[in-house]
């Protein structure tokens, strides 16, 4: 049954999500239902050599070729015998499209990312851990997985590449003061190095949405509002406040407004592109773009400083 994300979608800049709660081996995990392109019955596949344990192969539905991870291994580290009727959740996000075994879909809740805990890291083995968030929907305590991580993990040239940045060759420092809003610890590391390979020395970062409004607002009336930030780079998925509501705010206003906000996410799609142009987002990029994404900085903070002395 093939998702139609125009119907299912929130509206932009509520603040709200809605998770898909599946089970493996009777325990509740959650997905974002916007990195859901659709739900299949699991079918045969095709084992590949030499791949990571955790691929279980590729199948080929309508002459697409998909990777399916076997989620079950990944997070137990046991093979479970495949049961009849266990379904393939086929995801896309970063541009890309895995399909990930998983034993019954139970339903879909609508909440708020304030209702979203960070788990403790004593139980998600540090800042590394695999789970973003523990929500409680529908009665039970389900956890949300980091897809991403763990596409990450195990592929990891699907990721952030800092050697995009390398390639640029010596570039000038720049002392732009930057926010970041991004609640993944490994993802914030990588983005902080990037930034600092490509020259950009003023770097202040918050694990989420709220962390970062919260600084915002408490510097949105000060005179030298414009020397403490310059540009504001944020994820989509945080828990507190996601990065749509967080562009939101930034854009209502009155002088936060002509602050650029990058949209930096997995998430970006044509339908999601479309909510960050209606929030008022200046660009939006998918995560692996980090190259991209310094040019664009650099291309928004020369507007910024034409839109500021115009301002004066």
């Amino acid at each position: 049954m093939e998702k139609e994300k125009e119907g299912i979608l929130l509206e932009s800049g509520t603040n709200e999500i809605e998770i898909m709660k599946f089970t493996i081996q009777g325990e509740f995990y959650g997905i974002n239902v916007a990195k859901v392109k659709e739900i299949m019955m699991a079918e045969k596949v095709k084992a590949m050599p030499h791949a990571h344990p955790a691929v279980e192969g590729i199948f080929k539905p309508r002459d697409i070729l998909i990777t399916v991870i076997d989620l079950g291994y990944y997070l137990t580290g046991e093979r479970l015998d495949h049961k009849a009727r266990e379904l393939f959740i086929v995801t896309n996000f970063n541009k890309m499209t895995v399909a990930f075994r998983v034993q019954s879909i139970e339903g879909i809740s609508r909440i708020s990312w304030k209702d979203i805990q960070k788990p403790d890291k004593t139980l998600t083995n540090g800042d590394e851990g695999v789970a973003t968030g523990i929500a409680q929907c529908a009665g039970e305590l389900v956890t949300i997985l980091d897809f991403e991580k763990i596409v990450a993990e195990i592929a990891p040239e699907t990721s952030i590449q800092l050697s995009e940045v390398d390639q640029m060759g010596d570039r000038p420092i720049c002392n732009s003061p930057l926010v970041i809003a991004e609640d993944s610890i490994l993802l914030q590391r990588m983005i902080d190095e990037a930034l600092e390979r490509a020259g950009f020395t003023n770097v202040r970062d918050f694990n989420n949405g709220q962390e970062a409004w919260d600084y915002l607002h408490s510097i949105s009336k000060d005179e030298d509002l414009y020397e403490k930030v310059n540009l504001i780079i944020t994820d989509i998925e945080m828990p507190k406040m996601d990065g749509h509501r967080l562009t939101k705010l930034i854009k209502d206003d009155p002088r936060l407004k002509h602050l650029p906000v990058v949209i930096f996410s997995s998430l970006i799609d044509d339908q999601m592109r479309i909510k960050g142009q209606t929030l008022g987002a200046d660009e939006q990029l998918t995560k692996p773009e980090i190259g991209n994404l310094v040019h664009v900085i650099d291309r928004l903070l020369v507007r910024f400083e034409r839109t500021i002395r115009e301002l004066d």
